[in-house]
């Protein structure tokens, strides 16, 4: 598990990476990636070129989210402002840029943070573009996507380590593809909070923070050893900035080791104060939040027994960067994971495509009318035809309730949580009565869209009950008002008296959604 290797990304102002862009208006070949962290907030704003990708801006600023997160989980009201306040000034960058070349992630701190909605709202309309809270596994997979991207070493497997303000995510990988992900509840905010709250260093202090961290790494210990790795990598602030106190102490020959752990931590402990933490290397931003952050990586290198540790300058806007660009590029990760969900529950997958189908030739003939003209709009309807009936591998009765909650509750990789509330709620009224309620927790923007976006699966689903691959006939949906009228060429439909049965049942449940439907 050893690695001679210096810091790789030392110095890295160019991401290579080769992709195809869109011509015409420069601002069109520019994508940014913001990164709502516990402990900074950062912003890159990239430009995509035949030479790759190239950064032509960098914002961050130390908000301190975890620090202002009290024991009822809500945010100050000054940390509030704060995190507007920055938001502010990184929505005047990015103002102009169209919302799909923008994406934003939340981390470990806005997902435990409780009743959300209203300080996401705020910040979304602060910042001038959706908000996503990611999971911890979801975050994993982003940093990893970051840290590795490009980096040469065919069949090479490596370990990632990333220590943010509330949350250390750890992922083992061969090349681009992770194979191990975790995200741990420990961070460098919360474990200077929880261990040096007063200032003070003491051996003691330092002794129980690092034994906690392996506490809370312990059941990962066994599994991540018998997988093992060639290159350990750390990335992040946190990680950066023991290297960095460790390089200007001439300690660990451009790698952090176990012995400049011991170092740094004998350098500290002598210092005793956070506030007198004046060591060699680590700027003034950092200081309030080094005890934490050595802490836990000397728990990180005590359990996982690493040897020696690289250091990588990237870490999760990258890999939000290059997951963007995929989406870009019809390379959306997300539909990677509904297939691997529809191999793993074993569903229909000829029905499922015969749902999705009918459900796009319904969509192509509203998507005007109904203000359904966005691609991801399409995306989300295509996934949920895909996958509404994933909630059979329980039980057939509810099996739309069932979904809902694989759906909502599982980690799927490229969905936010707002993605998969979305889905979770097209899948869960994609039969039976219409619950409007499910939409009312959707993101705003989403509340219409979904409601309009079920209907037309809905139809799809019962127009393709019968599992017959015969294709159906020509369909005719038209919108006037809050009328649907759905026509049907010739005489199918009188030849097909079910349909016509489901099809009154149907028109009835639409009503809860103030629609009419006609058919003939």
């Amino acid at each position: 598990m050893r690695s001679t290797r210096p810091n790789i990304y030392e110095e890295a102002p160019c991401l290579a990476l080769q992709t195809s862009v869109p011509e015409g208006d420069p601002s069109s070949q520019t994508v940014a990636a913001v990164d709502l962290g516990s402990n900074s907030f950062h912003m890159s704003v990239v430009r995509v070129g035949d030479a790759g990708l190239q950064t032509i801006d960098r914002l961050r600023e130390p908000v301190r989210l975890a620090a202002g997160l009290d024991s009822n989980k809500q945010l100050s009201p000054q940390t509030q402002a704060d995190a507007l306040a920055c938001l502010e000034r990184f929505g005047q960058r990015i103002k102009k840029l169209p919302r799909e070349q923008v994406r934003v992630v939340g981390t470990n701190t806005l997902r435990r943070m409780r009743k959300s909605g209203a300080f996401l709202r705020l910040a979304e309309a602060a910042l001038g573009h959706d908000i996503e809270v990611i999971s911890g596994v979801e975050e994993a997979r982003l940093v990893y996507g970051g840290v590795s991207h490009g980096l040469p070493g065919e069949d090479e497997r490596r370990l990632v380590v990333d220590i943010g303000g509330g949350s250390t995510e750890l992922i083992i990988g061969i090349e681009g593809r992770p194979v191990l992900m975790e995200s741990v509840h420990m961070g460098c905010v919360s474990h200077t909070q929880n261990f040096f709250a007063d200032g003070k260093i003491t051996g003691r202090a330092l002794k129980k923070a690092r034994m906690s961290a392996r506490v809370e790494l312990e059941f990962l210990e066994r599994n991540y050893r018998r997988h093992g790795w060639d290159l350990a990598l750390g990335a992040s602030g946190s990680v950066r900035s023991v290297w960095k106190v460790g390089v200007e102490s001439g300690l660990g020959e451009n790698l952090i080791t176990p012995d400049s752990i011991d170092e740094i931590f004998r350098q500290v402990k002598d210092i005793g104060r956070i506030d007198r933490l004046n060591l060699a290397g680590l700027r003034d931003d950092r200081q309030p939040i080094f005890p934490g952050s050595l802490t836990v990586l000397a728990g990180i290198f005590d359990t996982l027994r690493i040897e020696q540790m690289a250091v990588s300058d990237r870490a999760l806007r990258e890999g939000v960067i290059y997951d963007l660009l995929g989406r870009l590029a019809d390379r959306d990760v997300r539909s990677t994971s509904v297939s691997a969900l529809v191999d793993r529950f074993k569903l229909d997958a000829e029905q499922g495509r015969m749902v999705d189908d009918t459900a796009q030739q319904l969509l192509r003939q509203v998507a005007v009318s109904w203000n359904l003209e966005m691609p991801v709009a399409r995306r989300f309807l295509s996934w949920a035809a895909r996958l509404h009936e994933i909630g059979l591998a329980i039980s057939h009765s509810g099996h739309h309730k069932h979904g809902a909650y694989v759906l909502q509750h599982a980690d799927l990789h490229g969905f936010s949580r707002e993605d998969q509330a979305v889905l979770a709620a097209l899948v869960r009224c994609h039969r039976g009565k219409i619950v409007r309620e499910v939409f009312a927790g959707l993101p705003r923007v989403w509340i219409g869209a979904a409601q309009r976006l079920a209907v037309l699966l809905r139809l799809a689903v019962l127009l393709n009950r019968s599992r017959d691959q015969t294709p159906l006939p020509a369909l005719d949906l038209t919108i006037s008002d809050d009328t649907l009228n759905l026509h049907f060429g010739g005489d199918w439909l009188d030849r097909h008296p079910l349909t016509q049965g489901d099809l009154d049942i149907e028109a009835g449940r639409l009503r809860m959604l103030g629609l009419q439907l006609e058919f003939s």
